[in-house]
């Protein structure tokens, strides 16, 4: 695995595939082949490991994906806990398995800020119980994304011409 927070770039023209990993589903997103924007996916609910990984196998094949990245559960104090060991295990398995990078990425106060997105756009409470892990999974890939933007300049001269 990728050491924690290192930025990877996936290999160009090859999308980001990000799990929000839960005990009953994994919560799904995707960027787009440029890397700029994620979308949620439909999640996948689980079944067995080995129905887990085959399907995760088949979506990053359709897809086309370059690099595989997971929300790691750091408590609030920054330390690892019993769920981040869980995830680590999982992200390692899923790398020896599809022989891509996963990166686990600090997912702290994604579903926070998953309820808060889902509830700002009036879902009710009950339909946003089935999308909350996929909202998670597009702000944890999101806030990847956004990281690996090159920093604005002062004075961009695209910028001066249009404003």
């Amino acid at each position: 695995m990728l050491p924690y927070n290192e930025i990877e770039l996936a290999p160009s023209n090859s999308r980001i595939l990000a799990l929000d990993l839960g005990k009953r589903r994994i919560g799904l997103a995707i960027s787009d082949p440029l890397g700029i924007t994620a979308q949620g996916l439909p999640n996948l609910e689980r079944i067995n490991k080995r129905t887990d990984f085959a399907a995760l196998e088949d979506l990053i094949r359709e897809r086309e994906v370059g690099m595989i990245l997971m929300g790691n559960p750091i408590n609030m104090g920054g330390a690892e806990g019993r769920q981040s060991g869980w995830v680590r295990e999982f992200a390692a398995e899923l790398e020896r398995r599809t022989h891509l990078p996963v990166k686990l990425w600090d997912e702290r106060l994604t579903t926070v800020e998953a309820q808060r997105i889902l509830q700002d756009s009036g879902v009710q409470p009950r339909q946003a119980r089935q999308q909350i892990d996929a909202v998670a999974a597009a702000v944890i890939l999101q806030s990847y994304l956004n990281t690996k933007k090159p920093p604005r300049l002062e004075s961009d001269p695209l910028e001066d011409r249009y404003w």
